[in-house]
């Protein structure tokens, strides 16, 4: 069973940065692609961010593309959001996910695990 626990949410004014964090469980992390996803309210989950198994290629939504950062540590089995330049449209929970391949998709139903998710609000 992996487990994937995101941290580093909070409130936060526009122009700010944030950082989150997933940690995951698990002797395999290193062999799957991760995704970052995030939902507002009334809103569909949507693609963010991912990265493949290595870290070597990486894949962004064009609403983040030149603010966020998505990286990995294989040997600390997390995935990082480097998020940039926040406006209130970036306001949604936040998930990171597991890949059901080595290569990233932004589909989510690509994706068979998911953490809990965490708040990122942004204030104007």
């Amino acid at each position: 069973q992996v487990q994937l626990v995101e941290s580093g949410g909070g409130l936060v004014q526009a122009g700010d940065s944030l950082r989150l964090s997933c940690a995951a469980s698990g002797r395999t992390f290193g062999s799957y692609a991760m995704g970052w996803f995030r939902q507002a309210p009334g809103k569909e989950r949507e693609f963010v961010a991912a990265i493949n198994w290595s870290g070597g290629f990486t894949s962004y939504a064009d609403s983040v593309k030149g603010r966020f950062t998505i990286s990995r540590d294989n040997a600390k089995n997390t995935v990082y959001l480097q998020m940039n330049s926040l406006n209130p449209e970036d306001t949604a929970v936040y998930y990171c996910a597991r890949s059901r391949k080595s290569h990233y998709t932004q589909f989510v139903y690509d994706y068979d695990y998911w953490g809990q998710g965490t708040q990122v609000t942004v204030s104007s």
